[in-house]
């Protein structure tokens, strides 16, 4: 078994025994720790042990620390009383990442952390165990693809999903397992402080699906000595089939990011609102057929185990309907590794943890653009990350995948990028009066005026804000509708003060959008507030069937 690992105790004891609160972007203090500059100095009149020593076979469990430190100074969160016993503990919660804990318990302040305690080592029943299960949709419209996350090596045991309509038999379908190692990595912090064995990644293909059949399914495997381990039972619908017409219901969002429920801190702790919009989201989940992310998923920005940390928070919504994403900045931007962009927000990634932990139906793996048919629905997913400009691969597949749709059976289409390729009054894109990405609109909007592109998303700025059916800046009857859906979880960002003739509703808040069809003539467009649920704003298209 491995080593386990180490969770420093970050509200542990500091010198200055700091108080304050989060700034900037909600970056704790205490996730300035040098630890770099840690040293070991154990003293055996300090102590922290860590219980229960077994965690139960969920994924998710809440151990107890507790400590003794002679010398205490009055820390915020360190327990009531504890400035007077210099004893405390703290309840927190720990998901399976495939490994035991032990807990290390620092003085030294944020600039000379000295590790003076450590703890027992606390583990899982099964560390290995399948975890957090992924639904997307296949290649082809019949088929569901199934991944997740495990311990086991191939050489270890045999993974698969168990599956069947409703009703029926159980047949399996065998999985394809991959990993990656810290030199399919492109830089720092990703490939070194904050590389983490990201275990192995599974991904079944069920297929021949049955249209808006009820199908149940495990993931498992299988070990040599016989033995099956299974994931828990879920359930999901079968996708329509091309130009089916039903009740289809798609929600859009991006820039979500991850937070923890027990309160406690994390390194970049500044997508607290991501809970309230994963809450929402499953409190609507039977009333959603699929679901896009369109960039910026999990904000772990070279911290690899925070890619764990955000496929058990949304794992309600994947393990149930198909969750598709788009690629943003902070998944692959890093210089000099092919991205447009020469920023470092993917901490050193460069797109690898978003490729291999989740499923998208790319014909390049290299390319993170693709297209999908859902129904009524046809989907134009672009990388915003890699050049879209005239001329280049990804504006041929744009083109195509415009071109091609049979609006007979899709008469809806919506294209998706991360970054704003259309019209946002987000500040950081309205300052200079461009309102999108330099040459964006140049290069596709003559594409999605051709193609007549009903509705386009975006996220990369965090609000909401929709436009007017907009060609060349100015509301015209045949235009596409541009929406910033990019309030999913992550800090707030400002608007410009004056407001553009095309923008027709601006939020500052966090929120998703849902688009609802049941036939080809009316497409229903709703923004709810992730607070509450409710609809702030909306609109709905009509079209003649001679249209269609």
């Amino acid at each position: 078994m491995a080593a386990p690992r180490l969770l420093l105790l970050a509200l542990a004891l500091t010198a200055a025994c700091w108080a304050g609160r989060a700034d900037g972007h909600g970056v704790h203090p205490l996730s300035r720790i040098a630890i770099h500059r840690a040293r070991v100095a154990l003293d055996a009149s300090s102590a922290v042990r860590a219980s229960p020593k077994l965690l139960g076979s969920r994924c998710v469990n809440m151990p107890r620390l507790s400590w003794i430190r002679p010398r205490p100074c009055d820390m915020l969160g360190a327990g009531e009383g504890y400035a007077q016993s210099g004893k405390g503990t703290l309840k927190f919660q720990l998901i399976n990442q495939r490994q035991d804990f032990s807990f290390g318990l620092f003085t030294g302040g944020l600039s000379n952390p000295i590790l003076v305690a450590v703890s027992n080592k606390i583990a899982f029943v099964n560390p290995k165990a399948p975890v957090y299960p992924r639904l997307a949709l296949g290649k082809t419209w019949n088929e569901m693809t199934v991944t997740w996350a495990s311990g086991y090596a191939i050489s270890e045991a045999y993974p698969f999903v168990e599956w069947g309509m409703k009703g029926s038999r159980p047949g399996r379908a065998p999985a394809g397992t991959v990993t990656f190692g810290r030199e399919s990595l492109c830089g720092e912090p990703a490939s070194t402080v904050g590389w983490r064995d990201p275990g192995f990644i599974h991904t079944a293909f069920l297929k021949n699906l049955s249209a808006e059949k009820e199908y149940y399914y495990k993931i498992g495997h299988m070990l040599h000595n016989g033995k099956v381990i299974r994931g828990k039972l879920n359930f999901f619908t079968a996708p329509p089939c091309p130009g089916q017409k039903s009740l289809q219901r798609v929600v859009i969002f991006g820039d979500m990011g991850k937070a923890e429920r027990d309160g406690s801190n994390e390194y970049q702790n500044y997508q607290l609102a991501s809970l309230n919009t994963a809450d929402a989201l499953i409190r609507d989940l039977d009333n959603t057929d699929i679901m896009f992310h369109i960039g910026d998923i999990s904000y772990a920005n070279g911290y690899l185990s925070q890619w764990d940390q955000f496929t058990q928070q949304v794992e309600p919504i994947t393990s149930r309907v198909p969750y598709m994403l788009a690629s943003g900045n902070h998944e692959r931007d890093f210089p000099n590794s092919g991205s447009l962009y020469n920023g470092t927000d993917s901490g050193g990634e460069c797109g690898v943890l978003a490729e291999t932990m989740y499923y998208a139906p790319r014909e390049n793996k290299a390319n993170y653009w693709y297209s999908t048919d859902y129904g009524m629905f046809r989907f134009c997913v672009a990388d915003s990350e890699q050049d879209w400009r005239k001329g280049t691969e990804q504006y041929k597949f744009i083109e195509h995948c415009l071109s091609t749709v049979d609006r007979a059976k899709q008469p809806w289409l919506v294209f998706i990028a991360h970054r704003v390729l259309g019209y946002s009054s987000g500040f950081s894109y309205g300052y200079n009066g461009a309102f999108a990405e330099h040459m964006a609109r140049q290069s596709l909007e003559k594409l999605w005026r051709r193609h007549r592109v009903d509705v386009a998303f975006y996220g990369h700025v965090h609000q909401y804000e929709r436009t007017c059916p907009v060609y060349e800046e100015k509301c015209v009857r045949e235009g596409t509708v541009h929406v910033v859906v990019g309030g999913g979880g992550s800090h707030l960002t400002n608007f410009t003060t004056e407001v553009p003739p095309w923008s027709v509703y601006r939020d500052m808040d966090y929120g998703f959008g849902k688009l609802t069809a049941s036939d080809e003539t009316t497409l229903q467009f709703e923004y709810r507030r992730s607070s509450d649920g409710k609809v702030y704003d909306s609109f709905t298209m009509h079209k003649d069937k001679q249209d269609v």
